[in-house]
């Protein structure tokens, strides 16, 4: 039997996987019209989308901009396609650097949007919650974030049966994006990820990116 070549493989493997990308697709496009999350840029290195939600509970950020329960908030979410894919071989310091380059652009998109927005002047914060492996693993999500003006506030998780089985769904589905997407980002503990909430007040959004 013939041996197949690393490009035969690829060709053959690529239809294969055509109808998860498919599938896939077609429910992420569903959530979030659900959800109502948009894109506020089409600039092609923007990795956020964007909803605009309401604040669960009351918050205190560190430069004082508080937030009432069922205030508004700006809740980001990845923009999975356009996330930079992380090498095959894992991720390298120019892949660091190009997301972090990414994100630079998708948060001044982000101000630039927000400012010629009257309409959302009443919107303070600028939330959203980062997948992570661990708990470890969340402490240096947090301290990543905090490089861009966001403040982790991580507390203990006290899930109920439903929310447990809510967040594997969710886990399931952030697995088969990366698969479809990013498969380098796909480790043994994609199904375990625990969630970091991040917060940046607007003040500060406008003094680092506007």
């Amino acid at each position: 039997m013939a041996v197949l070549d690393s490009a035969e493989r690829t060709r053959r493997w690529r239809p294969s996987r055509r109808w998860l990308a498919d599938a896939v697709g077609l429910l992420d496009r569903r959530l979030r019209r659900e959800q109502a999350v948009f894109e506020y840029t089409r600039h092609p290195a923007c990795v956020f989308r964007l909803d605009i939600g309401h604040a669960i509970k009351a918050i205190v950020l560190r430069d004082g901009t508080q937030v009432q329960a069922g205030q508004r908030v700006a809740r980001l979410h990845f923009w999975n396609e356009q996330v930079p894919a992380i090498p095959k071989n894992g991720a390298t310091i120019a892949w660091a650097r190009q997301l972090q380059r990414a994100i630079v652009v998708s948060l001044r998109e982000l101000a630039s949007f927000l400012a010629s927005r009257p309409d959302l002047a009443d919107v303070a914060v600028v939330c959203g919650e980062v997948p992570s492996g661990t708990r470890a693993q969340s402490e240096q999500v947090a301290r990543i974030m905090a490089h861009y003006g966001f403040e982790a506030i991580v507390e203990p998780e006290h899930l109920s049966v439903g929310e447990r089985l809510h967040r594997l769904g969710e886990n399931i589905l952030i697995s088969m994006i990366l698969l479809v997407h990013n498969p380098g980002a796909l480790h043994f503990d994609t199904l375990n990820r625990v969630r970091v909430p991040i917060h940046m007040s607007r003040r500060s959004l406008e003094r680092k990116f506007g």
